[in-house]
C-alpha cells in the first residue's frame, strides 16, 4: 500500500533539497497552479513571477510612502529653519514674542498664533503677552506633559487669539524652564482637520523647546 504524502513533509523535503528543481527542471513547466489573479492554471514559473511582481509592487508602494514622508519632513525642517533664523535676527528681548508668533504664521502658514507669559521681569509687566492669564491657565500649562493637538473645546488659551470664535482646531504648547511652565504658545485654525489628536508631535515639541529658550531672557 502506498503511503499518502503529507504536504508539510513535501514542503520540508523541497526546502532541504534546494537543487531538486535543477535536477527536475521539466517540472517547472509541467506543474500547474491556480493563479489568484486570473483564476487560470499557470506553470510554477509563471506563478513565481506573479508572486515576485506582487512583492515588487508592495515594495514600490512602501518606497513611495517613505519618499512622501521624507519630503514632508524635509519641508517642515525647512520651515523650522526659516523660523529659527527669524528668532536669531531679533535683537531686542521685548520684540521676541511678536517675532516668534508672527514667524510661526509666516513660515508654517498658521492662520492664528499667539502666546502668554508669566513670571517675567518687571520691565515687561505692561506688555500684551502678559495680559489676561488666569490661575487656571497657569495650572493647565503645568499639567500639559505634551502638546495638545485637536478640537477647540473653548479653552481659555484659545480665547487669547484675535479671532477665537473661528478656531475649530488648535495646538497648545507649554513653555517651560527648569521643568516649570512660564507660558503657553497657541496655534489656531478654522479647519477642523488642520490639528488633530493623531498628528505627530515631534516638530511641535521642538517648536516648544525653541520658543522656551528664545523667551528665557524675558524671565525674572
Amino acid at each position: 500500500m502506498t503511503a499518502t504524502l503529507d504536504s508539510t513533509a513535501v514542503a520540508d523535503y523541497l526546502a532541504d533539497h534546494p537543487h531538486f528543481f535543477q535536477e527536475h527542471a521539466k517540472l517547472l513547466g509541467d506543474v500547474k497552479l491556480s493563479s489568484p489573479l486570473t483564476g487560470k492554471a499557470v506553470s510554477l514559473q509563471e506563478r513565481q513571477m506573479e508572486v515576485m511582481r506582487d512583492k515588487y509592487k508592495a515594495l514600490e508602494l512602501r518606497m513611495s510612502d517613505l519618499v512622501r514622508l521624507a519630503e514632508a519632513n524635509a519641508a517642515i525642517a525647512n520651515k523650522f529653519h526659516g523660523w529659527t533664523q527669524t528668532l536669531l535676527k531679533t535683537r531686542h528681548d521685548s520684540d521676541m514674542p511678536r517675532a516668534l508668533v508672527d514667524g510661526l504664521a509666516t513660515h508654517f502658514g498658521v492662520p492664528q498664533a499667539t502666546l502668554r507669559l508669566w513670571q517675567l521681569a518687571p520691565a515687561h509687566a505692561g506688555s500684551w503677552y502678559v495680559n489676561g492669564v488666569s490661575e487656571d491657565a497657569r495650572l493647565f500649562a503645568n499639567s500639559l506633559l505634551a502638546p495638545y493637538c485637536g478640537s477647540n473645546h473653548d479653552f481659555e488659551a484659545v480665547r487669547w487669539l484675535a479671532d477665537a470664535g473661528a478656531v475649530q482646531s488648535t495646538v497648545i504648547l507649554p513653555l517651560r524652564s527648569n521643568g516649570s511652565a512660564f507660558g503657553l504658545l497657541i496655534l489656531g485654525s478654522p479647519d477642523p482637520d488642520r490639528f488633530t489628536a493623531s498628528m505627530g508631535t515631534d516638530f511641535l515639541v521642538h517648536i516648544g523647546d525653541t520658543a522656551s529658550a528664545a523667551l528665557a531672557a524675558l524671565r525674572a
